[in-house]
């Protein structure tokens, strides 16, 4: 009987010695599928060494074996040897913060006793192995920030004694498996940050001892189910944004999450008001409910969370315009340790209350931005010493800004753009030596741009574009090596660019444009390597281009309307990257290029230079005289007669010339009154010469031009017989397919008469005084120029902007007269006509702003439909700059349709009431400005209209959201994009109308 513990005690040495073997070829294998570069760290794993003397390692006590293994944060490389899986007492396996690549081996499973099993921040890819969930000891799974794929394994339910599950940042696809309920000692969820998608299953609702669920940022959708929360009374944080969850915000909210301290529902659909409960959560330390459909006010009562130190409620529609809007900032006074407010893009009204200068001196982030509020900035906003960025933007403020925001020397970001301040930009500015972002323009800002803005030595972006700016640039703004925009386009500034524009070599966007610049462009302009965007153009610049030739990576070059000459340097033909080179109107000369960009008509603009010649053809310019050397004649005698000979022979032929010449004129001009233009011409201008609308134009002079189309100009012209003012359009004969354009022009408005079409008053088919032939349409002439100018007014030089905006009721108005021409031209008239390019600029208006229609160049009767003119029409119209008004048939090589029509009026309709294009750079892919209006409708139809309707014109109490949610759903039907599924331009008028007598009834007009 004694032998017996003598053999057990023998076996149980043999067994550890054995599986201490075990474990070292374990953990060497392991080591030797490490980066070779990264195994000096682990170089006590060696054979000399005890096992549990290694580094990182850990033994237990009784049996010497690996239990622990701690190697995060190494920065190992490599992959994870399947010999891991016979570490059969691990408890603990930590391989956290790393770069292991590759899969979790399987055999992971073989550790039973596995409780810890960190592999989060490395490169694994691949699915979850099931046999992951064999390790049913398990307390804490961490395998976030990796590459994992496809859905979790059902087994997931497997592991009932787990309490931290954190699979965030993967790739991980499919449904929360239903068996998370089995999961009930779980008490932190995290699976943020994937694509996950389907509903919240109800298993969650048996997890009543979580204090952290995290799901945002993935594609959860479905009602959210609120009612969970009453068995989640432990909960201390809750971040659901991002995803496509809706539901409505329980009043009681805030009364059962006593112990919440983060609250994260932004990014979804939810409805209703805020929970003025939330007040009860005295643990309140971030509020997040950003971009929702929330409507009402922001409760005062935020100011009895004295913990709560940050509250987004950023792009819902808070708010009712009115003045009591931003009394809560009152309350958040109280707030002591708030460091971030932003409740931009709401319907916030009123002043900015002065008490928001007592907010916490910890405030770093304050966004009011994108609001209705009026007033001015209170002047101790300095004393907001810890703001590190202020948004203030897209409102209505005036007045002057704060000499006190010299004060804030912590701030970076300062937005005040599209405002309505005035006065001078404060020197205090300067004091604010962080400065990296101030936008300051669309407003009304005056007199000299502060030199010392060269002290802010960090600045990256600097907009002050839109203003009244006057004087000089200074020369020390050009010396902030960090700028990367600089942006000072139509203001008043004068004198040269500054040769220290040179030093800008982190400069990506330079704009001057539109602006009284003269002088040469300094040579240092080419030291501005990194630039991509370039535009000076509407100045007075002369000379030559300086050598931009190490602009190897710029993509537009606006250089227009200018006084630069010489020749058009060949080296743009090198840079590929150069999307847009606009050299009009100026004085250059000679031959231009036809290699590189110079290949592409849509990307090169030469028009307006006299001495051009060369380039492709379409260009249309003149063809180059090919000069040939002088030769050195061996026979002087010979030499002379031929001389003489080819004299005389060239005096023949120019009086041949001349005498022909006069004879095409007179033919040319019989021709003209009797069939060339297919107009019956009236009494007063049936006669008009080209030296008629030559003087009446002061030559084509620049100063008269109002605009330019697909094939031509159109001039401003004062006919001094009867004293009257009209639109001269003269086509570029030399384009291809202007023929076809001006006959198409007159064919279709001969017989055509309607109140809401500009009216065509004759026409000229001539010949210039150099013998080339010339065609001009005369126009009455639309003294408010065009709807494009009135919705985008900051795309306008500061004299020519509308001195206000549209109200609702003359967009309305607008909209129907335009539907109203439309249905005429398909259905009232002889033979059915289709616009082919309907657009905001070729909506003209006359003094009452009346719409008129204009612009037939591409209009096609559609009975005498011809489909190679049509395309030949639109291959040389650039149907390209008018993208997204096209309907989307014609660019896959559909015919010309009545149904084409609906669509441009459709998307026309969008933009008049929203303000934005449809080739506004926020569109892009699969989201259209159809898809931008549909997805806010009804709920959020005042976030996307434009802001100045609602407030323009509109008696108190006016029900502005249903006026305009019935007007765009006008706009969506008729943009559908099956032809088949639009709205008829008929049913369009009658909507529209329907909806103006609903809503204007007290207010109708003659139009009406």
């Amino acid at each position: 009987m004694r032998l017996f513990p003598l053999l057990s005690f023998i076996v149980l040495v043999f067994l550890d010695t054995y599986g201490l073997s075990d474990d070292r070829q374990a953990l060497l294998q392991l080591k030797s599928q490490v980066s070779e570069k990264k195994r000096v760290v682990l170089s006590s794993w060696n054979n000399s060494v005890p096992l549990c003397n290694w580094d990182k390692v850990r033994c237990g006590l009784r049996h010497k074996r690996v239990t622990g293994l701690n190697l995060g944060g190494l920065q190992l490389g490599g992959v994870i040897s399947p010999y891991i899986g016979n570490l059969s007492f691990l408890i603990s396996l930590n391989l956290s913060d790393n770069s292991f690549g590759g899969t979790i081996p399987h055999e992971v499973e073989n550790l039973f006793r596995l409780q810890y099993l960190s592999m989060s921040v490395n490169i694994l890819k691949g699915e979850l192995p099931s046999g992951l969930f064999n390790c049913s000891r398990l307390l804490k799974l961490s395998l976030h920030s990796n590459h994992f794929e496809q859905s979790i394994p059902s087994e997931l339910g497997s592991l009932t004694k787990l309490v931290v599950l954190n699979l965030g940042n993967n790739n991980l696809k499919g449904k929360l498996p239903a068996s998370i309920g089995n999961l009930t000692s779980l008490k932190s969820l995290r699976l943020g940050y994937n694509n996950m998608q389907g509903e919240i299953p109800d298993g969650l609702a048996r997890l009543t001892q979580m204090v952290v669920i995290i799901l945002s940022n993935n594609y959860f959708s479905g009602d959210f189910p609120f009612h969970y929360v009453y068995n989640w009374s432990s909960l201390e944080v809750l971040s659901i944004s991002a995803n496509s969850l809706y539901g409505s915000l329980r009043p009681d909210l805030g009364n059962l999450l006593p112990k919440i301290r983060t609250l994260f529902l932004g990014s979804n659909y939810f409805t209703g008001v805020i929970p003025t409960t939330f007040s009860n959560i005295s643990n309140l330390q971030s509020l997040a409910i950003e971009n929702n459909k929330l409507i009402g006010s922001i409760p005062s009562s935020f100011g009895k969370v004295q913990n709560l130190q940050l509250i987004a409620l950023n792009g819902n529609s808070l708010g009712s315009y009115s003045s009591g809007d931003l009394e809560f900032l009152d309350a958040l006074t109280n707030c002591t340790q708030l460091v971030s407010i932003n409740v931009a893009r709401n319907r916030l009204g009123g002043p900015i209350p002065t008490s928001i200068t007592n907010l916490s001196r910890d405030l770093s982030d304050l966004q009011l931005g994108k609001n209705f509020i009026y007033g001015s900035i209170p002047h101790d906003i300095g004393n907001l010493i810890g703001l590190q960025s202020l948004g203030l933007q897209e409102n209505m403020l005036t007045g002057s800004l704060p000499a006190s925001l010299g004060k804030l020397s912590e701030l970076g970001e300062l937005y005040v753009y599209s405002n309505r301040m005035s006065g001078h930009i404060p020197f205090s500015i300067a004091n604010i030596s962080m400065l990296a972002e101030l936008y300051l323009s669309n407003n009304s800002f005056e007199g000299m741009v502060p030199s010392s803005l060269g002290n802010c030595s960090q600045m990256l972006y600097l907009y002050l574009g839109f203003n009244k700016l006057t004087g000089i640039i200074p020369r020390e703004i050009m010396r902030i090596p960090s700028l990367i925009h600089l942006v000072m386009e139509s203001n008043l500034f004068t004198g040269s660019l500054p040769q220290d524009v040179g030093r800008l070599q982190n400069l990506v966007l330079l704009t001057f444009g539109n602006n009284k610049l003269s002088g040469q462009l300094p040579q240092t302009l080419g030291n501005c390597l990194s630039i991509k965007d370039i535009f000076l153009q509407g100045n007075s610049f002369g000379g030559s281009i300086p050598d931009l030739s190490g602009f190897l990576g710029v993509e537009s070059v606006d250089l227009s309307n200018n006084n630069l000459s010489g020749s058009i340097p060949r080296y743009f033909a090198n840079i590929s990257s150069l999307q847009l080179l606009n050299l009009s109107i100026n004085n250059f000369e000679g031959n231009v290029p036809i290699e590189g960009v110079f290949q592409n008509a849509s990307k090169v603009l030469v028009f307006g230079n006299k001495n051009l010649c060369g380039g492709i053809r379409e260009l249309q310019l003149k063809p180059c005289l090919v000069e040939t050397p002088p030769r050195q004649a061996d026979h002087p005698s010979l030499l002379k007669k031929v001389v003489i000979g080819v004299s005389v022979g060239i005096s023949f032929l120019l009086l041949l010339f001349i005498a022909s010449l006069r004879w095409f004129r007179k033919r040319k001009n019989d021709h003209l009154t009797s069939n060339q233009t297919p107009l019956t011409l009236g009494a007063f201008h049936e006669k008009i010469s080209y030296g008629d609308l030559r003087n009446a134009t002061d030559g084509f002079s620049p100063s008269n031009l109002i605009g330019s189309g697909s094939f031509g100009a159109v001039f401003k012209a004062l006919l001094p017989a009867q004293n009257n003012v009209v639109a001269v359009k003269v086509l570029n004969m030399q384009r291809r397919g202007a023929m076809k354009s001006f006959m198409a022009e007159c064919e279709s408005l001969k017989d055509i008469r309607h109140r809401n079409l500009v009216k065509l008053l004759t026409a000229c088919s001539s010949i210039d005084f150099k013998g080339n032939e010339f065609k001009a349409l005369i126009y009455e002439f639309m003294p408010s120029g065009s709807l494009d100018v009135w919705l985008h007014p900051e795309e306008v030089e500061e004299g020519h902007r509308p001195l206000r905006t549209l109200t609702l009721l003359e967009r309305l108005n607008i909209v129907i007269d335009v539907a109203s021409v439309l249905d005429y031209l398909h259905v009232q008239c002889h033979e059915p006509i289709a616009h082919c390019d309907l657009k905001p600029s070729n909506v003209l208006l006359d003094n009452d702003l009346t719409a008129h229609v204009s612009d037939f160049g591409l209009a096609q009767l559609l009975l005498k439909f011809d489909e190679e003119s049509f395309l030949n029409q639109l291959s040389s119209s650039g149907v390209r700059g008018t993208i997204g008004y096209a309907a989307p048939e014609y660019g896959m090589g559909g015919q010309p349709s009545i149904y084409g029509d609906v669509y441009s009026f459709g998307v026309l309709l969008l933009e008049v009431f929203t303000g934005k294009r449809p080739t506004n750079e926020l569109f892009g892919g699969n989201f259209t400005l159809h898809s931008y209006t549909k997805s806010a409708l009804p709920e959020r139809v005042l976030d996307i209209a434009d802001k100045s309707i609602c407030h323009n014109g509109l008696r108190v109490g006016f029900p502005i959201s249903d006026c305009l949610t019935l007007v765009l759903d006008v706009g969506l039907r008729c943009c559908e994009e099956s032809p088949s599924n639009r709205l008829a331009m008929s049913e369009a008028v009658k909507e529209l109308i329907s909806v103006r007598e609903k809503f204007f009834k007290s207010r109708r007009t003659a139009k009406s």
